[in-house]
């Protein structure tokens, strides 16, 4: 176990700042936003030409250096490099929280185990700004982020979390958006949902009603802007008033482990936990029957 306690000096290392920045109008960057992005050594930026704009609307001079999915392992490591030297390495996304649905996931990741401090400003975030004014249950929710390209990877990502009772929260290309709908309206049915599209910014836009008349709707439109589509949870009612199998019940224990290691990037120790509470059985039991041990059975129930 290691504490972090932020603001009581940071030993000979120095530290990460994850700021967000505005997914539309720039009056939303908060005034810590900005101080931190001017005392920072370095930012670290997912697109520099946008991050420099916005430096220059706010009268930043701090160094801008690259970090996106294409070179985070050799940019990862001269940051890390840097606050190991004592440096204040800024995390800036193109457009929101960074790390949500970007690399900054992996930087994050690696100064933690480095003991380097990391440091979250609250801001602007796509997915919670869409789901306040969906007009759907904001109690239980669950980001999804992007779904995969692949229509079979697609359609079973969506399969997995068609019985979950939470609003399910999406982010989507305007290019891709109708055929994602359609695929949802296939695996979930004709639910309810908000497609939210340029938030914040003059032409923000809300379209609230079902997947089918939302889909319908954009096949005549010329769809701009990143989407994030805010859906109702599933119900736990079959059709003939009997209770749907819960989501796993098709799966192995070891695929049900697979599951959540592949798509919600959790560590084999954290799965194995994930899948004890969703099967109410011991973790032993689970344990034991993923690794082919004595004592357990890679069964459905």
């Amino acid at each position: 176990m290691r504490e972090q306690r932020s603001f009581e000096g940071g030993g000979d290392n120095g530290a990460l700042y994850i700021v967000p920045t505005p997914i539309g109008n720039l009056d939303d960057i908060t005034f810590r936003a900005i101080d931190t992005l001017k005392s920072a050594d370095l930012i670290a930026a997912e697109d520099t030409r946008r991050t420099l704009q916005l430096c220059r609307h706010f009268g930043i001079e701090t160094p801008v250096v690259s970090y996106h999915e294409h070179n985070k392992k050799s940019s990862g490591l001269k940051l890390l490099a840097a606050m190991q030297q004592g440096k204040a390495v800024a995390l800036v996304t193109d457009a929101g929280t960074p790390g949500i649905s970007d690399p900054g996931e992996d930087l994050v990741k690696a100064a933690t185990e480095h003991d380097i401090r990391v440091i979250p400003l609250p801001g602007a975030n796509a997915a919670l700004t869409a789901l306040v004014a969906s007009g759907l249950s904001t109690e239980h929710f669950l980001f999804m982020g992007f779904l995969p390209r692949k229509q079979s990877d697609k359609q079973a990502a969506l399969e997995a979390v068609k019985a979950l009772p939470y609003t399910l929260i999406f982010y989507e290309s305007p290019h891709r958006v109708i055929d994602t709908l359609a695929s949802m309206e296939t695996v979930l049915g004709d639910r309810r949902i908000a497609l939210a599209r340029e938030l914040t910014k003059r032409f923000e836009t809300f379209l609230r009603g079902t997947i089918g008349e939302i889909r319908a709707f954009l096949e005549g439109e010329d769809i701009k802007g990143e989407c994030c589509i805010v859906v109702e949870g599933g119900t736990s009612e079959a059709e003939d008033g009997g209770i749907k199998a819960a989501w796993w019940s098709e799966l192995g224990i070891s695929e049900h482990v697979d599951y959540y290691v592949r798509e919600q990037h959790l560590t084999t120790k954290e799965a194995i936990k994930r899948v004890a509470a969703d099967r109410q059985r011991p973790k032993r039991d689970i344990y034991n029957a993923y690794h082919g041990l004595s004592g357990g059975r890679d069964g459905g129930d």
